[in-house]
Formats: C-alpha cells, sequence, structure tokens
C-alpha cells in the first residue's frame, strides 16, 4: 500500500456513522491518462474539501492507496457518505472517452481482495456501485458491482 494522505487541518470532517455500504467507484478517467489518488486528493481539494472523498483508491497497477481515514464520513455518495465506505479504481473511460469498464486484471484482483477484507470489517455492508443508489445518473463504475461481487454481499443483503 501507498503512503496515507494527509488531512487539511482547516477542514472538519464528519465521523463515520454504522457502515451500511461499501461503494466502488471509478475515478472516470480515459484509460490512457495518468492519474493517481494523488491526483483525485488535488482535485478534490480543489473543490476546497479536507481531502479525497474516497477511503481507498485502486491504482492501475493494482495498488492500494489509502485515502480518506475510514473513521471519518467521506466524499463520495451524496446522502450516504455517513454510512458508506468508498472504494475507487483508476479508470471508467475508454481512450475516447467512452464509459468503460476499464479495469486491469491486477486492479480487478486487488479491489476483489479489498472487498473482502473490508467486508471482514463491516460484515453487514453491501457492496454496491455508485450507480446502484437512487437518483444516481452516472454509470459509475462502468460494471455491475452487485453481481461481480455476490460471493462477498451480507446473507442478509437484499436489493436496494
Amino acid at each position: 500500500m501507498s503512503k496515507p494522505l494527509i488531512p487539511s487541518a482547516t477542514q472538519a470532517m464528519k465521523p463515520m456513522k454504522e457502515v451500511l455500504y461499501i461503494v466502488v467507484h471509478c475515478s472516470a478517467t480515459k484509460v490512457t491518462q495518468p492519474y493517481t489518488a494523488a491526483d483525485i486528493d488535488r482535485d478534490h481539494r480543489a473543490r476546497n474539501w479536507a481531502m479525497i472523498g474516497y477511503h481507498w483508491v485502486v491504482e492501475r497497477d493494482g495498488s492500494i492507496t489509502p485515502g480518506r481515514p475510514e473513521q471519518y464520513a467521506g466524499a463520495h455518495v451524496r446522502h450516504y457518505n455517513e454510512h458508506a465506505i468508498g472504494v475507487c479504481y483508476i479508470g471508467g473511460r475508454d481512450a475516447r472517452g467512452r464509459n468503460a469498464d476499464t479495469r486491469t486484471p491486477r486492479q480487478k484482483a486487488s479491489l476483489h481482495y479489498l472487498l473482502r477484507v473490508l467486508q471482514e470489517s463491516y460484515p453487514q455492508a453491501r457492496i454496491q456501485g455508485h450507480r446502484d443508489f437512487p437518483d444516481v445518473t452516472k454509470d459509475c463504475p462502468c460494471f455491475d458491482a452487485i453481481t461481480e461481487y455476490a460471493d462477498l454481499q451480507p446473507s442478509n443483503s437484499s436489493e436496494s
């Protein structure tokens, strides 16, 4: 794992409440575009956020970079942030900028590993994509996370 990002001392972050969701996102960047967790952090701070809104980022090479500490609510899915751990993979757009599942084999393996570890920490949490929340019109994460990670879902999980 990479070096953790440090929050801005000038911004207060809300504490996390009970974690009910583990949300998979894509960075919505072209597969050809160099982009990392540090770039997301920079872009989110430019929005005057305390730091990166995701708790974890899976880089193109499969490495896992910690983002916002899990004890703080993220900034990644409106109306659910205080109950959701955010995981973002770098990609989500093909070379022409169209939405696409651009995960590399290493990203797929790392995502599954990370989600399994998070599911162990939050056994009641449902794993789903950003697009699976009400009123979300984005295709993020550009694949069906509920189906992809069905083997990791809590046994009492129901459709949202």
